[in-house]
């Protein structure tokens, strides 16, 4: 087997299995925290770190990747996802909100740790063109998702079978035995740059990659504004769905999202029938933007024209996880592609950095926005949100790597 292609294996391979213990400890989070009596903002105050440690994580991650190497960062990632996953299986007395947090915390850089260790490595080790790279990119963060879908019913799953505390102890075993596995197969240096960057330099001087982070930030945030907190709510209290029938529709929706994603150059290809060569670019990332604004519109017309709630939702979300799978899939390539290879760590960390506060800024905007405008309210939030990214979209380049200057040489 190609050299390139095995190593890329190995990444995808364990990028898989972090992301499996990733679904599964918020699922074990959620429902053991429930049974133990804990509101349902003191749930969600579980994950404010969590999430606002991807934000620093991917601004210091990427630099530190680019002096460390990607392969050496993303098994730190690995190690303190099990050091999180431990650090839960301490008795119910210790298990405060500040304790758990902080736990989440650490589970919060492990996760950015290892997710933007994994998309870099993708730039050095698929050797090909446009179509290769997109390719390669698009399977390894499909699949992440659909794992990460996985991953709830496995959570829900071991916690049934043995039990908060055994779930966390068997996550951490097979976690540590893969990053033993990654360590041995994976050659030493990925990503690592002959000079040692400084800090500053993270932030990146490429105008079409500060536009497509800034597009992220509102992308990922008209996901969030209606999915996290909004949506689950409102199937429980409003449409009285179970626990078990809300958890298992988003965890399907997760997966199904995944595997669009992993199918995204597949799927544009047969959009783009009739054209001379298949491309992916800015033009592409803006067409998309604009169809993905239809459907949190169409969800919040079609709720105030009081059409069956139910429906609505399910048909207008798995329709909005299409094309939103879609777009993200076509982000996550435009990245790699904007970055020349000295300085892709160092981008990819600044453009999930942006993901990061997109995600963070729709997950507390969805609080206050169903709090306080109902599930509607939240729906055109997301709409608007859309429009930014579809309108940050317009000054995104098409792709030429005859004329793209590595990074380094730009003023």
């Amino acid at each position: 087997m190609e050299q390139g292609l095995r190593n890329y294996f190995v990444v995808t391979a364990g990028y898989w299995a972090f992301t499996i213990t990733d679904g599964a400890i918020r699922m074990l989070v959620v429902l053991y925290f429930h049974l133990l009596g804990y509101s349902p903002f003191e749930v969600a105050m579980l994950f404010l770190f969590y999430e606002f440690f991807g934000i620093v994580t991917n601004l210091v991650g990427g630099w530190l990747g680019a002096r460390i190497g990607l392969n050496l960062t993303m098994h730190i990632g690995m190690g303190l996802q099990v050091l999180a996953l431990l650090a839960l299986t301490v008795p119910d007395a210790w298990l405060s909100v500040p304790y758990v947090m902080a736990a989440q915390a650490l589970s919060g850089i492990a996760k950015d740790l290892n997710k933007m260790s994994a998309k870099a490595s993708v730039k050095y080790l698929s050797g090909g063109g446009e179509g290769k790279l997109f390719k390669w990119v698009a399977i390894l963060t499909g699949s992440k998702n659909a794992l990460k879908g996985a991953g709830f019913f496995i959570g829900a799953a071991l916690l049934e079978s043995v039990g908060f505390r055994g779930a966390l102890a068997l996550l951490a075993g097979m976690l540590v035995i893969v990053l033993i596995a990654t360590a041995l197969l994976l050659p030493s240096g990925v990503g690592k740059m002959k000079s040692k960057p400084k800090f500053t330099q993270v932030f990146s001087r490429i105008p079409a990659i500060n536009r497509l982070a800034a597009a992220r930030f509102f992308l990922f945030g008209s996901r969030d504004v209606w999915f996290v907190v909004g949506l689950p709510v409102f199937l429980y209290e409003v449409l009285g769905w179970s626990f078990s029938q809300v958890g298992g529709f988003l965890a399907l929706w997760v997966i199904g999202y995944g595997l669009v994603q992993a199918n995204a150059p597949r799927l544009l290809r047969l959009f783009q029938r009739g054209q001379t060569r298949f491309k992916t670019d800015g033009d592409t990332a803006r067409l998309w933007a604009f169809v993905l604004l239809l459907f949190p519109t169409g969800i919040a017309l079609g709720l105030q024209q009081g059409w069956p709630a139910q429906w609505v939702l399910v048909v207008g979300l798995i329709l909005f996880g299409i094309v939103f799978a879609i777009n993200s899939a076509v982000h996550s390539y435009l990245i790699l592609a904007y970055s020349d290879h000295e300085r892709v760590s160092m981008n990819v960390g600044f453009y999930y950095m942006a993901n990061a506060g997109g995600r963070l800024a729709g997950t507390v905007l969805s609080g206050w926005a169903y709090q306080t405008q109902g599930l509607e309210g939240c729906l055109w939030w997301s709409a608007a949100f859309v429009l930014a990214t579809a309108l940050l979209s317009f000054g995104l380049p098409q792709i030429d790597e005859s004329q793209r200057q590595p990074e380094t040489q730009k003023g």
